[in-house]
């Protein structure tokens, strides 16, 4: 088996880690000794993630910030560069759901956008630069099987995933023989705060293996981040076994 990749002391950034897959990603991160820093929008959500965190045994920084906004993004990397002085992973897990385009006012829906792949863009230019300057890195993008499936209701949240998809797969060939790693993850049914159905009905989901623990996913982001040097997943699909499809 060729040697895989530590990540005691390595300097994480997650974006969107307050809810979800980033929630459980970041007390995973901790338990391996990694330096995490996170960031969501609610003060309360971010409080209950880092007392999650806590609670495992592990300690992680968090910070209010947008990912949507350019200046939010800004205050994180400069937080990072103060504690740490470079990233060396960045994994973007902030994403909001959306209705049909002809449901949504056009603030509400660029915003999805602004979120879900201009926030994706924006921290990875962040990251690329201390990456760049430090020789190396491994940026990991929280994506959907949305993409593939295109279910009805999804026009909005789908396109949005396609371009993480699309910016993933091109940027990796940019900056492969730099040293940095680039992978996508794409879940598909997860328990998360964005499914539109009850705490009871999750839980039937879950029972009946038609969706994933939050948990599952960040343990794929981990396998990700772990393998050898030599080995990049740039995609990595992961369903429950009764995946709904359409």
């Amino acid at each position: 088996m060729p040697s895989l990749t530590s990540l005691a002391g390595k300097r994480v950034v997650v974006s969107g880690g307050t809810t979800g897959i980033g929630r459980e990603l970041i007390a995973l991160l901790g338990e391996q000794r990694a330096r995490v820093l996170t960031f969501g929008r609610h003060q309360r959500e971010l409080d209950a993630a880092l007392d999650y965190a806590r609670g495992k045994g592990v300690s992680v920084a968090g910070m209010i910030a947008d990912a949507a906004c350019q200046g939010d993004v800004e205050r994180v990397f400069a937080e990072a560069d103060r504690q740490w002085s470079g990233v060396d992973i960045l994994v973007c897990c902030a994403g909001i759901g959306a209705e049909p385009i002809f449901e949504m006012a056009p603030d509400a829906w660029r915003y999805v956008i602004e979120t879900n792949l201009v926030g994706y863009l924006a921290c990875a230019q962040a990251a690329l630069a201390r990456m760049f300057a430090q020789g190396g890195g491994h940026l990991v993008f929280i994506g959907s099987v949305s993409t593939a499936i295109k279910a009805k209701g999804e026009s909005v949240y789908a396109a949005s995933k396609a371009g993480v998809d699309a910016f993933a797969e091109t940027l990796r060939k940019e900056v492969a023989e730099r040293g940095i790693k680039v992978s996508v993850i794409q879940p598909g049914s997860v328990d998360t705060d964005m499914q539109g159905c009850s705490d009871a009905e999750k839980r039937e989901a879950i029972a009946r293996e038609a969706m994933l623990h939050a948990e599952e996913v960040a343990d794929a982001v981990l396998y990700v981040l772990t393998r050898s040097s030599r080995t990049d997943i740039l995609n990595l699909r992961i369903e429950p076994r009764l995946q709904k499809t359409h």
